[in-house]
């Protein structure tokens, strides 16, 4: 069933298929047990939705908000404010175009807590002028005058140079200077290959790059590497740029830093026009504290959006944590969803911190088993989860080709299975363990240690019918502390000796091997989808460091070097060449949307591992002492075989020791459960892809 079919109320074609929750369990047996759990989840979620239905006509409207709320024009000019703030007394508009007067403005307060002026235009136009400052004013019950940043507002900018405080301002370009899109958006690619990007770092120079340099520098290198989907992080304004966008402030402003909205939406247009999906990296699961910029006492209460004390403050991250089951709070967030939308145009969004929504504890403290038991009960964050059942259900309804992603840790069931059946409706999960693994292995194993069994394992461990995306490494494993996967295989060779004219020492060769072998190996193995981190496809060195006080504000980590992978004399360009092969040739046979492979041989004291997928036959030598002449695999489909990837290719800066063009015949002889085997040459530390020859 798609993620797309997600309708609350849709019946099944198979009656025998529960409409209560509990369709999971056919998916998954083991959520038996919790089936009243299960029950009470679902029930809150369609009693969320007919509330809304009765209340707000449905959540089609309701997820308009941006068109009540904030500033809105009329036909004839008029400007309409609105703002939720129930603990202010009094309320005035102020800003550069009544002076900052304070009292000049007022506002008036309905029984719901929402404040509204209107602004009569002048002469046809409104009264206040495009990218001009402006606040709210309130008095609050102490007597005490606050002032914010309206919680709605589309554009806020920071001045370093006056203070590291935002300013809320009026956006509202002429007609002659609003973006026009060109594009319609690309359809929904059947395999996702993602190309995770932040805009600030995607430049060699020591600065904040730009949403326009990403549009003409980033975009066609995305392309070529043949990627189609691009996963923009740090675009929803934060005010701290080393928190990676994770501490948002003004949560339907893009980020000023970059350039202007209109910037962005040309960004986006672009990549569509090259066949590109654009997902956002949306943050709902908790906001910055800041008071005078972001939304934390909005109305001079801790209530207002979050849960007030200590609920309402992630002690890790120093945040503060929504209260998902306020109506005005729903109100809110699934409006943002829809804004960028439709504003936009993004196709879909990456959910950030999605443990952290679904369970009380947060995930701080807690390891996860994989018992069931972890999943229900008191721990469980029931709100939370029912704000992502309706999130899921409203943007699938309303953009039935929508890509939605969870970022969990712990590893929900049914995170990734429809809102009809009782799941939290994402169309993909990310596949956390796998990174992971490969940092512990890298950091405390010998290459002979490493176990084929548990790299197996850990590539195919994902849940029945619910889609993963896999990826080697991302942005969490470049952070400052940590570093990439190449500079953990070559360390400070790579200062050295990765240029072509210096000696290819043990060194290199190991580590550029290893870094196509664990890519390529995750890209075939390891989910329905595929990620990676913008530099680090051609191995980009050392590691990821915002500028803030302890690093004296520097930017040199702050960047990535595509001048390396451009360089004809480095040897980075041929991991970024092998990273194309792989993505092309995905495209090309499209095995991250066919069921997953069957594994036929995982050779412990060889270091041997076999999988078919898509028809494609994949060997690996992971032995870094061995070469195999005349190995022997099994393979389902008889015919005659060649490779179509070689991570000893030259071109990727291997040794050629497979002849290009060599013929692969079949025996009919059953080996490793497979119908038939063939025989192959698989060099210490190398993979091979082979296709039959009628396919090529």
């Amino acid at each position: 069933m798609a993620s797309g079919d997600n309708t609350l109320f849709r019946r099944s074609s198979n009656d025998q298929i529960p409409m209560d929750g509990t369709g999971v369990v056919l998916v998954d047996p083991s959520l038996s047990p919790f089936k009243e759990a299960l029950r009470n989840r679902f029930s809150l979620a369609h009693k969320w939705i007919k509330d809304i239905d009765s209340n707000e006509g449905g959540l089609e409207r309701f997820s308009r908000g941006f068109e009540r709320f904030g500033f809105n024009f009329q036909n004839n000019g008029d400007i309409i404010y609105r703002e939720w703030a129930p603990n202010a007394t009094q309320a005035f508009l102020i800003g550069a175009f009544n002076d900052w007067n304070r009292e000049s403005h007022p506002m008036t307060k309905n029984e719901y807590g929402v404040w509204e002026i209107t602004l009569p235009a002048t002469n046809g136009h409104p009264v206040i002028q495009h990218d001009t400052k402006l606040k709210i004013s309130m008095i609050v019950p102490s007597g005490e005058r606050i002032e914010r940043i309206p919680a709605w507002i589309k554009r806020v900018t920071q001045d370093l140079s006056v203070s590291p405080i935002y300013d809320a301002v009026f956006w509202n370009p002429p007609s002659s200077e609003r973006y026009k899109f060109k594009n319609e958006r690309p359809s929904k690619p059947s395999s996702v290959r993602i190309y995770e990007a932040h805009v600030g770092i995607s430049s060699p120079e020591q600065r904040v790059a730009t949403y326009r340099e990403f549009t003409q520098n980033m975009l066609p290198r995305i392309h070529y590497l043949g990627y189609n989907v691009i996963q923009l992080m740090a675009v929803m304004e934060h005010a701290y740029y080393a928190s990676f966008g994770y501490q948002v402030n003004s949560f339907f402003a893009a980020s000023s830093r970059y350039g202007t909205p209109e910037e962005l939406k040309e960004l986006i247009d672009t990549a569509h026009g090259l066949g590109i999906t654009v997902l956002l990296d949306v943050v709902h699961s908790h906001a910055s504290k800041n008071v005078d910029d972001g939304l934390n006492e909005f109305d001079g209460t801790d209530h207002l959006y979050f849960h007030g004390g200590t609920k309402g403050h992630h002690e890790l991250w120093d945040s503060r944590l929504f209260n998902y089951g306020s109506h005005e709070v729903l109100r809110f967030l699934l409006s943002n969803l829809r804004f960028w939308m439709d504003e936009y145009r993004f196709d879909g969004f990456r959910f950030d911190g999605v443990t952290s929504m679904l369970y009380k504890h947060h995930g701080i403290g807690t390891g996860f088993s994989g018992g069931y038991h972890e999943y229900f009960g008191g721990s469980v964050d029931e709100e939370g989860v029912v704000y992502l059942m309706l999130a899921n259900e409203m943007l699938h309804e309303l953009y039935p080709n929508v890509i939605t992603i969870a970022e969990d840790v712990s590893g929900m069931p049914a995170l990734c299975l429809p809102l009809s059946l009782g799941g939290i409706g994402f169309d993909y999960r990310l596949a956390m363990a796998v990174p992971d693994l490969y940092i512990k292995w890298l950091k405390e194993k010998q290459d002979l240690e490493w176990d084929m069994g548990a790299l197996a394992f850990t590539l195919t461990n994902r849940r029945y019918r619910e889609k993963t995306i896999a990826y080697a490494e991302s942005h969490d494993q470049a952070l400052v502390g940590d570093k990439s996967l190449l500079f953990w295989l070559c360390d400070k060779e790579m200062y050295t000796h990765m240029s072509t004219l210096s000696e290819f020492t043990p060194v290199i060769e190991r580590g550029l091997s290893l870094h196509k072998m664990i890519r390529l190996v995750t890209h075939g193995l390891g989910g329905e989808g595929y990620l990676n981190f913008e530099g680090n496809e051609f191995g980009h060195p050392e590691w990821l460091d915002f500028p803030r006080a302890g690093n004296n504000n520097s930017f040199w980590y702050a960047r990535r070097q595509f001048q390396l992978a451009d360089d004809p004399l480095l040897r980075y360009r041929f991991l970024n060449e092998f990273d194309r092969k792989m993505q092309t040739m995905e495209a090309k046979y499209g095995w991250l949307h066919t069921p997953q492979a069957y594994v036929s041989l995982k050779n412990e004291s060889d270091k041997m591992l076999v999988f078919e997928r898509a028809g494609l036959l994949w060997v690996f030598n992971f032995h870094p002492e061995k070469s195999f002449a005349d190995y022997r695999v099994g393979v389902e489909e008889a015919g005659t075989y060649q490779i179509v990837i070689d991570t000893d290719d030259q071109d990727f800066g291997g040794l050629g020791r497979n002849v290009k063009g060599t013929r692969f015949f079949t025996t009919p002889y059953p080996w490793n459960n497979r119908k038939n085997f063939l025989h192959v040459y698989v060099p210490v530390r190398t993979a091979i892809v082979l296709a039959l020859e009628s396919t090529l």
